[in-house]
């Protein structure tokens, strides 16, 4: 149940025990005190009755009775025994007082008969009762619009915290001030929150661009130098480390591009089967296409090759992600690695034999620095990164997860309107 009506059943359950209370009280307060009265007025009458009894041994229009036949057992006893008492009755002549005394060897007794009072406490039990389903109906809605808005402010919150944890490190609830008010302390942490990480992101994006493009010169300078070196083992070695820093370079280069947002597609007429193509034959004999060579020209362009679906996308963009994806799967899954392209040429799925993806990288998404398990190989954990951001530039999903037979499988859906070319998508998401 949502909260807006867990307040608003909360509230008009209080509203119904306070009115029963306050019936019961009334109720409990008003029967008590005419029955006091009763009481009292019964004993008076009574003893004048015993008076005037004294006196003529009559008591003809004084209220009372002797043996009445019926008074109640119970009393009866009482005075047989000597004592005086009073009892209330609802017998079959209605609600009444009774009061009783000896007379000598009889009962005197007077009966004030309390039809009337008990009436007139069933009407004020009834006006209790409509004052409080009035009062019920009046303060229900004013609980309801009370548990709206705070469940309205609360689900701003809660949307706001989404879209933060999403990527969208600009969203605020942006509430106003308000002392003592538990939702506004809580959106004004959010919003404390969210800046706090924004900066620290920030700082961390900024300090991966300086250090990438700090490490440009020097690089350079160790790829003349390797170039130098006389040939032999070392020589090879040195070459190829001096490869690997350079590619990782550009990598966080790219990356701290995408993070600024300074990324644009350029849409044009891309066939798909043979873009993939390519890209396998530089990966090697391991890699297998399926579906290149059999799918369509779905919009008829003139510029696609004959056999092959076109799309509108930025191709180069569309490269670097397929590339990526089977250099993933080559390096830490198992052969043979299978590219698979719809007949649209809008789906192409990159699929291994190897231990599947991490759960961190299924629950997460991939992260920087991090391959997720030691059974996935070394790495720099930038690849996937950069082919995530890459898809979201052109407009593209990229979706990681294991196949049903085993093996690691990423789905690249592209788009069937692309974005318009120099829009200014959204940096991935640094999850």
């Amino acid at each position: 149940m949502a909260l807006r009506w867990r307040i608003s059943a909360l509230v008009a359950a209080a509203a119904c025990a306070v009115a029963a209370a306050v019936g019961v009280l009334v109720h409990e307060f008003s029967r008590d005190r005419e029955l006091s009265q009763a009481r009292e007025s019964a004993r008076v009458t009574l003893d004048r009755a015993a008076v005037t009894y004294t006196r003529t041994g009559e008591v003809q229009g004084s209220g009372a009775a002797l043996d009445a036949p019926g008074l109640p057992g119970d009393l009866r006893d009482l005075v047989e025994q000597g004592h005086r008492g009073t009892e209330f009755t609802t017998g079959p002549a209605g609600p009444a007082m009774w009061a009783a005394r000896p007379a000598g060897s009889r009962v005197l007794s007077v009966r004030v008969d309390l039809t009337t009072t008990m009436r007139d406490i069933g009407a004020l039990d009834a006006s209790i009762v409509v004052a409080g389903l009035i009062t019920t109906a009046v303060v229900l809605p004013l609980g309801v619009l009370t548990a709206g808005r705070m469940s309205r402010r609360l689900r701003t919150a809660a949307g706001t915290a989404r879209r933060i944890a999403a990527g969208d490190l600009d969203a605020r609830i942006a509430a106003g001030p308000r002392p003592r008010d538990e939702i506004a302390d809580i959106s004004t942490a959010v919003d404390t929150m969210a800046g706090a990480l924004q900066k620290r992101l920030l700082g961390e994006q900024r300090f991966t661009a300086d250090v990438a493009h700090e490490l440009r010169t020097p690089l350079m300078g160790l790829v003349t130098a390797a170039e130098l070196l006389p040939e032999g083992e070392a020589a090879g070695y040195v070459r190829d480390r001096v490869r690997v820093l350079g590619t990782l370079v550009e990598e966080l280069l790219e990356i701290s591009r995408l993070d600024a947002g300074a990324e644009h597609a350029d849409m044009s007429p891309c066939p798909v089967g043979p873009l993939v193509r390519e890209v396998v034959a530089r990966s090697g004999p391991a890699t297998t296409v399926v579906g290149a060579d059999e799918t369509a020209d779905t919009d008829g362009d003139a510029d696609g090759d004959a056999g092959a679906a076109t799309v509108r996308t930025d191709s180069r963009r569309l490269e670097r992600i397929l590339t990526n994806l089977v250099v993933n799967a080559h390096r830490h899954g198992r052969a043979p690695v299978v590219v698979t392209v719809s007949g649209d040429g809008r789906t192409v799925t990159v699929r291994d034999h190897g231990p599947g993806y991490p759960r961190t990288l299924l629950d997460d998404g991939p992260q920087r620095f991090r391959t997720g398990a030691r059974e996935r190989g070394t790495g720099h954990g930038l690849g996937l990164t950069i082919a995530l951001g890459q898809a979201q530039v052109i407009g593209a999903t990229l979706e990681f997860g294991d196949a049903p037979d085993g093996g690691a499988l990423a789905t690249l859906r592209l788009p069937a309107v692309p974005p318009p070319a120099g829009a200014d998508p959204a940096g991935p998401a640094e999850r």
